[in-house]
């Protein structure tokens, strides 16, 4: 197995046994996962049901709506948002230059909780991913 596969495997694993962790810590969110900034899935933790590389291409088109939006109307650059729908909460936090993790959370769930879960699960991603760019990364491993 080409060592850049086998990092990018050892990755994926880390990050998945994060997002476990955050669903640990906050029971009430169903599903997690961490995307690129370009759309691709890095990891998660989502029912099979879920298409995951859907979920990951509109999670990136809505975060990078986000930041388009903040800093056109000069809010800034995007740190974290929800979403609230009738069955529960889309949430999302940059996790890095290059990535995010996004989170369905039951409508039952303490949002303070859930986001101060995942942005310390954000601060772990972040230096995880640091070490490679994942656009770059995904790509020569793939």
């Amino acid at each position: 197995m080409p060592l850049a596969l086998r990092w990018w495997i050892e990755l994926t694993e880390r990050l998945e046994a994060k997002l476990r962790e955050l669903g640990r810590n906050v029971p009430e969110i169903e599903a997690s996962a961490v995307v690129s900034a370009g759309g691709l899935m890095i990891a998660s933790v989502m029912p099979e049901s879920f298409d995951a590389d859907r979920v990951a291409a509109m999670a990136a088109a809505m975060l990078s709506l986000a930041e388009r939006i903040g800093k056109e109307l000069d809010g800034g650059g995007f740190e974290m948002g929800v979403i609230q729908g009738d069955r529960g909460y889309i949430m999302a936090t940059d996790a890095g230059e290059e990535a995010a993790i996004i989170a369905l959370a039951d409508r039952r769930g303490r949002l303070s909780l859930a986001f101060l879960e995942m942005r310390r699960a954000a601060e772990d991603i972040e230096k995880s991913c640091k070490v490679v760019q994942l656009r770059g990364c995904h790509e020569d491993c793939i």
